[in-house]
């Protein structure tokens, strides 16, 4: 991994668990394999802890590393490392996807929540009236009561925001096609197509992930059928959605927008999304971040001891899934 994303993650608690469990190779965290240091370390490697940074673990490394067994990855995806050969040599693969879910599906929630009451908004007229607004002439339609929020695609990030969302009074609207009308029952939510997901959610959260038959899925028609102040959160990747009729909706007053990612992954300065008041921009920052990288670690290190005991992954990473999983 990337020197930076080593000593983020992998702090001296986390290395002093991993010694305990295994012989650890001496620093600093290797971000080219073909280094002859590099080969040094792979001659006699036989589990890579991965990380944001890490090289394609392609045929030449894999040659250089012929001890290697398992990678254990102690972020989310693995697409950007883990190549068609390691699969066929038949290494085992496991992630930190699931502890990397908790803190998306939590910002989630809280973007929910927040937009329900409209609290930016009402905040920001707050500070600029200083006048107290008459409380019992409240709309009823800001509050979070008896809403209706849709969750675009069953992934790891969207059971999770499902189930963060069971103690309050939603009503959850689930399309995703590789789940059955009695998984999504037995997850709490309601199975509906693509269409009626945006026409009947009052919040639609993006949660599927970037293949090529998901880029541009959140297309023109979707954002034009939301209802009339729906709010679209996208936590998953911004190629997935329509940005300019997204920007032309949102000028329009017609919805709302909570981004976490955008494509490109900062916009051009002069792009009308950041002139909407309607529109939340924040840095991709929903994932692990400052104390939640140490379950990403925990994570990683419990999966490293699972594996040195023989027992096998907690999170594994299953090949035949690829096509569908960030």
């Amino acid at each position: 991994m990337a020197p930076a994303a080593a000593a983020a993650v992998l702090d001296e608690t986390a290395l002093a668990a991993l010694r305990r469990v295994c012989e650890l190779a001496p620093g600093p965290a290797l971000d080219d394999l073909t280094t002859p240091r590099a080969r040094n370390v792979l001659r006699d490697t036989e589990v890579l802890v991965t990380g944001w940074g890490c090289p394609p673990l392609d045929a030449a490394a894999l040659a250089a590393a012929p001890q290697l067994r398992a990678v254990v990855h102690t972020g989310g995806s693995v697409r950007g490392h883990v190549t068609e050969e390691c699969w066929a040599s038949g290494i085992e693969v496991a992630s930190a996807a699931a502890a990397n879910a908790l803190p998306v599906a939590e910002y989630t929630v809280a973007m929910i929540l927040l937009s329900g009451k409209k609290v930016l908004e009402r905040a920001r007229e707050y500070r600029s009236s200083r006048r107290v607004e008459d409380w019992l002439a409240t709309p009823p339609g800001i509050g979070n009561f008896d809403r209706t929020v849709g969750i675009l695609s069953a992934s790891m990030i969207g059971r999770r925001v499902i189930e963060l969302l069971r103690p309050y009074s939603f009503r959850i609207l689930l399309h995703d096609p590789f789940v059955t009308s009695w998984e999504t029952a037995a997850l709490g939510a309601e199975a509906v197509d693509l269409d009626q997901l945006f026409t009947r959610s009052d919040v639609v959260s993006v949660h599927t992930p970037l293949l090529p038959s998901t880029r541009g899925l959140v297309d023109r028609a979707l954002i034009a059928s939301m209802r009339p102040d729906a709010v679209l959160i996208n936590t998953a990747r911004g190629a997935i959605l329509d940005q300019d009729a997204l920007a032309e909706a949102t000028a329009a007053g017609r919805i709302r927008a909570v981004l976490d990612v955008t494509e490109p992954e900062v916009l051009p300065a002069e792009h009308p999304l950041w002139e909407h008041d309607n529109v939340l921009i924040t840095p991709h920052l929903a994932g692990s971040q400052g104390s939640e990288w140490r379950r990403l670690a925990d994570t990683a290190v419990a999966e490293v001891a699972r594996w040195a005991a023989g027992r096998g992954f907690a999170h594994p990473v299953p090949r035949e899934g690829l096509g569908r999983i960030a």
